[in-house]
């Protein structure tokens, strides 16, 4: 093989392999295509959209997209209302229960049976009732309880003195005493009384008790078997 002594002395190549680079028989590099290089964009492109979805939707599952609020940051609007004057609602009113109506007392027409009843004054200063000759003295002392008596029914009915009770607030009840009902009643008004349909007796029931107690009510019957109606004396 000769070569040119005008031009520089270059190393031969091996048959089968192009010039290395740099060499004068090697021409210039190769330039990479503008489709490829698009498709190569296009694919880093990708990827990166990938990550950022992907870094999306872990944290939307994780729930990084609700923010923390604290304490200190709910009441602060709070408390700066009611610095500015804010009026708290007002409270409701509460209704008291009204009281329980008081039972019948003086003065109070009440009812059992065929008789109306009105008791219109209650005396315990005496010990002895009736006259000089003729007249019963307290064990304890006389409480004596006025009384009119009318029939309210059709027919005529007998009120009697010993169908009455008094109690004290205990409970304890006294019986009347028919003898100083004699003695302190005309014509018999607690004793067998025969009333008519729609008239009326007056009549002093007269119960003897030890002198400290106080009778507080009486129970006022029509007979002896009626279920009877009590009536306050305070």
């Amino acid at each position: 093989m000769s070569y040119d002594p005008n031009q520089p002395y270059q190393p031969p190549v091996a048959p089968g392999y192009g010039p290395p680079p740099g060499h004068p028989m090697a021409g210039p590099p190769p330039v990479a295509k503008k489709g490829n290089a698009k498709l190569i964009i296009g694919i880093v492109g990708g990827l990166l959209g990938l990550c950022c979805v992907g870094g999306t939707i872990a944290a939307v599952a994780s729930g990084d997209d609700k923010p923390d609020v604290t304490v200190d940051e709910v009441a602060a609007p709070l408390a700066e209302q009611d610095a500015a004057g804010t009026k708290p609602a007002p409270a409701k009113k509460t209704t008291a229960a009204p009281a329980p109506k008081a039972g019948p007392g003086l003065g109070d027409p009440v009812r059992d049976g065929k008789f109306e009843f009105v008791v219109s004054k209650v005396d315990c200063s005496k010990t002895k009732v009736g006259s000089t000759y003729l007249n019963k003295k307290a064990q304890g002392k006389f409480c004596q309880v006025s009384v009119k008596v009318k029939n309210i029914g059709k027919e005529a009915q007998y009120f009697d003195g010993s169908s009455q009770k008094a109690m004290d607030a205990k409970g304890t009840e006294f019986s009347n005493d028919g003898t100083a009902e004699l003695y302190a009643n005309e014509d018999n008004a607690t004793f067998l009384n025969e009333i008519n349909p729609g008239n009326s007796a007056k009549g002093r029931l007269i119960f003897d008790v030890p002198k400290s107690v106080k009778l507080t009510a009486v129970e006022l019957h029509d007979s002896p078997f009626s279920g009877g109606v009590e009536v306050s004396l305070s």
